[in-house]
């Protein structure tokens, strides 16, 4: 068996030191990554890279700029901070703080070897492209192409309809592409064929939207990078609480020194800290993990078949619920604000599942096209309202891409509504099964 390839650095003798002593304990634990290429930055340079989706090559957009501005901000203000960047790749890139101390860089490298083998066997990041730097790249020297032949206004105008309809995914599609093909293939999902229906909303208007060639290469770039960032959304508490348990059990089994056990739990128990009413990925991911590893489940087979919301619903029973002294929240209809509702440990496992089920995004579904070449949408409904000032807003914009109407059905509060959009405006259907349609304001 050949020899694991070693990490690389851009570090500081001392950091990078420590690095290959912490790469060492991980493998040691067992953990199983791609070489991890660690690289010290400022603070505000670190922000940057965050706000282009933690790569350093990105086409030009307004909304990269609106991000930055947010976190430069937000650490300015000491409002937030990022201690580190990971990026998903072969090899991995993982971007540290110049400002931490020594200790917040022990925890963020170890921390950082927890994603890195998550991201290498967790199945949901099986077909991603593992050279996801060079794709940006690539996709940053299209977008300024295509800049240069019809001009920046236009080109900007179609990524931000483009980008407003990037959560119009099927997250299982590329899964299920593989489990059928029976081999990886990186990258985005094929698109779907005229047939219908399809999850896949955006890959069937990539595919048959009557765009300009630059507009339709432009709308496979953002479902390409779409695709390669929504195992993400799927796996967040897992990856989260992967990284941290692993962070934890590395440093304390005899990375740390003496002196550094109160700064650790102190950064261990502020990045763990659930305030009420709120999930904090971090504590419930390893809260989970513990719990898994208590039982003495194969923690390695768990991070590879596993999402959020599959673990949750292997791991979650009244023995957690109770011992994380969870609770089930609603909002009182009166005051508007947030109560507690019950103790009881299905009730609570329900919730966590309907609020992770497809990402936490609605379930949009593509029917068909009707014969006059309109488009038929359907919210799955899941007991979550679609918030309908936000669906108007997408349906517009589908119809903006399709130009021959769009149509979206849903349950609002129990009652059927039909949305209708059409040369830019839409409106809202009350449905009732014996009467026809009746607009609502």
């Amino acid at each position: 068996m050949a020899a694991p390839a070693r990490s690389s650095s851009r570090l500081p003798s001392e950091l990078a030191n420590w690095a290959a002593r912490i790469e060492r304990a991980a493998r040691e634990h067992g953990l199983d990554f791609f070489p991890v290429q660690f690289e010290l930055l400022d603070a505000s340079d670190v922000n940057g890279l965050a706000a282009y989706g933690g790569f350093p090559v990105r086409y030009p957009s307004w909304r990269f700029g609106m991000e930055f501005e947010r976190l430069d901000k937000g650490y300015h203000w000491g409002l937030s901070k990022i201690y580190e960047l990971v990026i998903n790749n072969d090899p991995v890139i993982a971007y540290l703080v110049r400002s931490n101390s020594t200790l917040e860089q022990k925890l963020v490298m170890a921390h950082v070897f927890g994603h890195a083998d998550f991201f290498r066997h967790n199945c949901w990041f099986a077909s991603t492209e593992r050279h996801m730097l060079d794709r940006m790249a690539a996709h940053a020297t299209t977008v300024r192409r295509h800049i240069d032949r019809v001009g920046l206004e236009r080109v900007e105008r179609f990524l931000d309809l483009a980008l407003s309809l990037e959560n119009l995914l099927d997250p299982y599609l590329p899964l299920r592409q593989r489990l059928r093909d029976g081999a990886e293939r990186p990258g985005a999902p094929a698109l779907p064929e005229g047939s219908t229906p399809t999850f896949d909303v955006l890959g069937f208007l990539c595919a048959h939207a009557p765009l300009g060639p630059w507009q339709r290469e432009l709308l496979g770039i953002v479902r390409d990078e779409a695709y390669y960032f929504q195992p993400q959304r799927m796996t967040k508490i897992m990856n989260e609480g992967w990284a941290t348990f692993w962070h934890s059990r590395i440093l304390t089994g005899g990375v740390l020194e003496a002196s550094e056990i109160v700064e650790f739990a102190d950064c261990h128990s502020g990045a763990t800290a659930t305030a009420p009413g709120r999930l904090n990925p971090y504590k419930l991911g390893i809260e989970l993990w513990r719990h898994a590893d208590r039982r003495g489940e194969d923690l390695m087979r768990l991070r590879r078949v596993h999402d959020d919301a599959s673990l949750i619903d292997e791991l979650v029973d009244e023995e957690f619920v109770a011992s994380q002294k969870m609770f089930a929240y609603g909002r009182n209809a009166r005051s508007g604000k947030a109560e507690v509702e019950g103790r009881d440990a299905r009730t609570i496992k329900e919730r966590l599942l309907t609020q992770l089920a497809w990402g936490g995004l609605p379930r949009i579904e593509l029917a068909g096209v009707d014969a006059g070449g309109e488009l038929r949408l359907e919210h799955r409904h899941d007991g979550r309202d679609l918030q309908l000032e936000r669906a108007k807003e997408t349906l517009r914009r589908v119809d903006e891409l399709w130009r021959a109407g769009a149509v979206l059905e849903t349950r609002v509060e129990g009652a059927r509504r039909r949305l209708v959009a059409r040369g830019g405006e839409v409106r809202v259907e009350e449905l009732d099964e014996a009467r026809a349609p009746t607009r609502a304001p």
